[in-house]
């Protein structure tokens, strides 16, 4: 059976660069013993990543610092009917634990109203990842904006396209919308001193990136 582990990424509050929290990344371990990205999310439940989540949560210590932990679902997963579930037995179970679910794809507005709220009376936030990519593009998220607490930005992504000159314009768009609706915003990608620059400019202060610490094995 293949073997899985998270990997975490810290982000970065600006005002007192400090650590508020960790994205954790699945990873899968190759025959050379080399990690990389899961050939399908879905090939290990949400019920086995949970169990992982809780070992890297007591690692981290997260629980004793308040730092966040986020961790990613997209819509297979969250349309698993027993995902909901073994999300609400971790909040439990670890109730100290600051917990974020980061939503990769855009689901319905029917299917996220029954998640949000059922997430928020457990104090988990719920967070649209990838923000103007994929499925993630404002007319599809546009309805869904109500009922999440935050969106993320994720700079490399236009990177890998070739399509890094339009950062800023995009950065102008979400950072308004962020604004107007009450949301926090998480910049994803910050590899230097520019892209700092860039975020403080239209007043974004999470940071997460290369520049901070790339994904690692706790």
């Amino acid at each position: 059976m293949p073997k899985y582990r998270f990997f975490v990424q810290p982000q970065i509050d600006q005002h007192d660069h400090q650590v508020i929290g960790y994205e954790a990344l699945l990873r899968q371990q190759q025959r050379d013993q080399s990690w990389s990205l899961p050939r399908s999310f879905t090939a290990i439940s949400v019920a086995d990543q949970i169990k992982l989540l809780e070992e890297t949560a007591a690692t981290l210590n997260v629980a004793a610092t308040q730092q966040t932990l986020a961790f990613n679902l997209n819509n297979r997963q969250l349309r698993d009917p027993f995902t909901l579930g073994a999300i609400l037995v971790f909040k439990k179970q670890l109730a100290q634990v600051a917990l974020s679910i980061e939503l990769t794809e855009a689901p319905s507005l029917e299917e996220l109203i029954l998640f949000s709220t059922v997430l928020h009376q457990y104090d988990i936030k719920v967070i649209i990842d990838d923000v103007g990519t994929g499925s993630n593009t404002y007319p599809n998220i546009q309805h869904l904006l109500p009922y999440v607490d935050a969106i993320k930005f994720a700079m490399q992504n236009l990177r890998a396209t070739h399509n890094a000159d339009q950062i800023p314009h995009e950065l102008a768009f979400w950072s308004n919308i962020a604004k107007t609706y009450r949301l926090g915003l998480v910049l994803e990608g910050v590899e230097n001193a520019a892209d700092q620059a860039l975020a403080k400019k239209y007043g974004i202060t999470i940071h997460q990136g290369y520049l901070y610490g790339k994904p690692s094995l706790v």
